[in-house]
């Protein structure tokens, strides 16, 4: 078996980077045309994507155990920089908030950065430790120790998600939620105890959901609520109805990507104005310019890059890699869905990016780090597996 480094590393994976990469710059470039920007923001995300090959190449050249040893360590610094995050007073220049949400820092010469984008897998990286040291001290496994498991899975959450909620961010929130979900599925746990946990979790969303229709007043004196939380969900179900305010997003980006078709407008023929369309809402553009056939084959690259993470999931050995995997296509998975869901009122609309094709360097870097951990997995993967022979 030949180990050389050209054949060690996944050209296919490089090459799916590579159409989202064209894919991003034709969309954030159409995105522009409407007027509302007043800058060029392709440069930067070129900029952008050059640091994210870098922050590959460096991540690819650890192995997994160089990881697995440091896990604490970069799970420990991710929670130390939220926290900081949020002890650090507004009014000093180092610290941002947009849109409510006290989530970056402002780096002189570099810009806005938001941690939480990089404590994704810096979460995902300590999750897969600990689950695997787990298994390795409790090889029999018992109801007693799946409940252990399972408490210390959520012990591993509660602090970056603690302090993400506290800067109001939803949806990275709720990206938290998802990876740990998977990872409850696919460490192990048996089914007695994971049906009534979700199917409880389940219930209580469904619940909260009706007394969101039907019993506002309870809610929002006896648990809190506000009435912009409510309006966020009534917008979602009737845009039509807030048409002035809160729906207005959602309408713009139902008409936009509507109005694309089937072969769409073409190469900025965009016409609709829809706000954030570089970022969160670029989707709509390229709905828009390339219709129902570009949006599907967008939607398809997304489905070969997972349909790839799991094959590579499926041929590592070791489970550390394998549990770091099954993360990394958790958090890809529930960004693309949320994200593409929300701008066709599937799903309500919250923060979240379009995973590589979204202009914004926090969010391409950190899912430019978790997919350099994927290269690292891959290319270490038979140096590894013959040393783990030799040590037996």
């Amino acid at each position: 078996m030949n180990n050389k480094p050209t054949e060690r590393f996944d050209w296919s994976l490089a090459f799916i980077l590579l159409m989202f990469f064209l894919v991003s710059l034709f969309a954030i470039a159409s995105a522009q045309t409407t007027g509302q920007y007043t800058i060029n923001f392709v440069p930067s995300q070129i900029q952008w994507y050059i640091v994210s090959c870098v922050i590959i190449a460096i991540t690819m050249y650890l192995e997994p155990d160089q990881y697995k040893k440091a896990s604490w360590i970069i799970y420990g610094g991710g929670v130390f920089i939220l926290a900081l995050l949020f002890i650090l007073p507004e009014h000093l220049e180092l610290v941002a908030r947009r849109n409510g949400a006290k989530s970056w820092f402002h780096l002189p010469g570099i810009g806005s950065i938001q941690p939480a984008e990089f404590m994704k897998t810096f979460f995902i990286i300590g999750m897969a430790r600990m689950i695997t040291m787990h298994h390795e001290k409790f090889v029999k496994k018992t109801l007693k120790t799946d409940f252990y498991l399972l408490g210390k899975i959520v012990a591993v959450l509660f602090p970056p998600l603690f302090f993400i909620m506290m800067q109001t961010d939803l949806g990275t929130g709720l990206v938290f939620i998802a990876i740990t979900a998977v990872f409850v599925v696919v460490s192990g746990i048996t089914w007695r105890i994971i049906f009534p946990v979700f199917a409880g979790t389940a219930t209580i969303g469904a619940i909260l959901l009706w007394m969101a229709l039907y019993a506002q007043d309870f809610l929002q004196n006896k648990l809190g609520f506000s009435p912009y939380q409510f309006e966020r969900i009534y917008s979602w179900l009737d845009p039509y109805s807030y048409s002035s305010n809160e729906g207005r997003h959602l309408i713009t980006s139902l008409n936009a990507i509507g109005s694309g078709e089937i072969f769409g407008k073409g190469y900025k023929g965009r016409e609709v104005y829809v706000a954030e369309s570089h970022t969160d809402f670029i989707f709509t553009t390229i709905g828009e310019d390339w219709g129902f056939i570009g949006a599907s084959l967008v939607i398809c690259l997304y489905f070969f890059l997972i349909y790839h993470l799991t094959k590579i999931t499926l041929e590592l050995k070791d489970p550390f890699s394998t549990y770091i995997c099954a993360g990394i296509i958790a958090m890809i998975t529930f960004h693309v869905f949320e994200n593409i869901g929300m701008t066709i009122q599937l799903l309500p609309i919250t923060g979240i990016p379009l995973p590589f094709i979204s202009y914004g360097g926090s969010s391409l870097m950190g899912n430019m780090l978790a997919i350099g951990l994927v290269f690292s997995m891959k290319f270490h993967h038979r140096t590894y597996m013959f040393s783990s022979d030799d040590d037996e």
